[in-house]
């Protein structure tokens, strides 16, 4: 059952224009996105939306250049006023994810199966195709001379993996949108409760299932 937190909260979200709330959403998912050490999940129908609204913008403005009304010449500063900000959150996102995907491939594509929603079509085409690319590359470069079990860029045997991986232990600072019962720091004895609006920082490990279920938010 909802509590009247919840209630007001929903309320005053409906009250809000949809643009607002998805410039809202795209800055916390930008904010989360740079913070979090881990490849966050793509968020499919906020960036259909944004990035239509995009388009719509830049019609608008490309068939109102040139009039020599002034009202509709200040209604264009406004609109690319805005159009920049987007503009400019959807680069900032997309770079800091195309980043983690160059640090960490073969991470990524093990987890894919199990997350078939991790990437956009667009980042899972440059995901394959760039790490073709590069096994090719290598294969033509050096890899060729190398004994066959020795040429693979994923190998985990003898107790050694080649696949980087994210660093699960970095700290982060997390904000709980309702409350937590109970947060358990792998490897240490501390367990803590995290109540609604409380802000800590932990390790990525500890709440990163709970920022995939949308109880905390990274910050």
């Amino acid at each position: 059952m909802m509590d009247i937190d919840d209630l007001l909260q929903e309320v005053s979200a409906h009250a809000v224009p949809q643009e607002t709330r998805d410039l809202q959403e795209l800055t916390r998912c930008w904010v989360a996105e740079r913070a979090a050490p881990e490849l966050l999940e793509w968020p499919e129908e906020l960036m259909g939306r944004v990035l239509e609204r995009i388009r719509r913008q830049i019609d608008i403005i490309e068939e109102a250049t040139g009039s020599m009304d002034a009202s509709t010449n200040f209604k264009l500063i406004i609109i690319q006023t805005e159009l920049e900000r987007f503009k400019f959150l959807v680069r900032s996102f997309l770079r800091a994810r195309l980043k983690k995907i160059d640090a960490h491939p073969h991470h990524i594509l093990s987890l894919l199966p199990a997350q078939p929603s991790l990437l956009s079509g667009t980042e899972h085409a440059y995901l394959t195709n760039h790490q073709a690319l590069l096994a090719n590359h290598y294969h033509a470069s050096f890899l060729s001379q190398f004994p066959v079990p020795l040429q693979k860029l994923d190998d985990t045997t003898g107790g050694v993996s080649m696949v980087e991986r994210p660093d699960e232990n970095a700290a982060v600072f997390v904000r709980a949108l309702r409350e937590v019962e109970e947060v358990f720091v792998e490897g240490t004895e501390r367990r803590f409760r995290m109540a609604r609006g409380d802000v800590w920082v932990v390790r990525w490990r500890a709440v990163k299932g709970l920022v995939r279920a949308g109880m905390v938010e990274v910050i």
